[in-house]
């Protein structure tokens, strides 16, 4: 290969399979960093409203009042304030059926609660197996358009007299190119889908505690309104 060294010179001479597996190893990297920014602002905004969440919640306002700004629309209802939400507002419907023990009202709200927390954990998790997809199969698709090149670099040499480095140079770099940008789709992908995954992970255990302190609250709830029940009838 003589000239100076360009990647673009040795993209456009590549073959047509090779040429074809760079072009998806394109496609598969402009949708993975299109997917990554997407889940860096949607993770940041459920960090955020986690604690700003925490922050009200656990402020001392009174609960009825926190439960119907979050039902008009005032605050947002999405994670922890969609958990709530859910749970406080199953409780507060079996609360007015009659003959229903507080274990009963407790479990009614924590499969309201676990329910919308699937949900949530879901939106969450949404695109992070394509992530994954694409950190660990671009290398190997790179890696089947070099070696497709580079047999067609040795193939083309055949009934040549003499094989020189000169030859299969540029052939084998052209080919060598695909693994370039398999590792190049690969790597942002899986550092991104670690990095979210972890953060996802995390989300959820604030969940799962959030829903057992709130099961707790409503709990307490439950039996004094029992005790004060009994009381009057008494």
């Amino acid at each position: 290969m003589t000239g100076e060294f360009s990647v673009i010179d040795l993209i456009w001479n590549a073959s047509f399979v090779v040429q074809l597996v760079m072009l998806l190893l394109l496609l598969a990297s402009i949708a993975s960093w299109a997917v990554i920014i997407d889940k860096r602002k949607l993770l940041k905004q459920a960090v955020d409203d986690a604690d700003e969440f925490e922050q009200s919640f656990w402020s001392g306002i009174d609960l009825t009042k926190f439960y119907r700004d979050i039902a008009e629309g005032t605050r947002t209802a999405l994670g922890m304030a969609g958990i709530f939400k859910a749970g406080y507002s199953e409780f507060g419907r079996l609360r007015e059926e009659s003959g229903m023990s507080s274990g009963a009202l407790v479990q009614g709200a924590q499969r309201a609660m676990n329910v919308t927390q699937m949900r949530e954990v879901d939106r969450l998790e949404q695109n992070l197996a394509f992530l994954a997809t694409v950190a660990s199969t671009s290398p190997y698709v790179g890696l089947f358009g070099t070696v497709w090149g580079i047999m067609s670099a040795f193939y083309s040499l055949q009934g040549a007299q003499s094989v020189t480095i000169a030859l299969v140079a540029g052939p084998i770099s052209e080919a060598l190119i695909a693994t370039a940008m398999g590792l190049f789709a690969a790597i942002p992908a899986q550092i991104a889908y670690n990095r979210y995954a972890d953060q996802v992970d995390r989300l959820e255990v604030r969940y799962d505690t959030f829903t057992e302190e709130l099961s707790s609250i409503l709990e307490r709830s439950a039996v004094r309104r029992a005790k004060a029940s009994a009381g009057t009838a008494g």
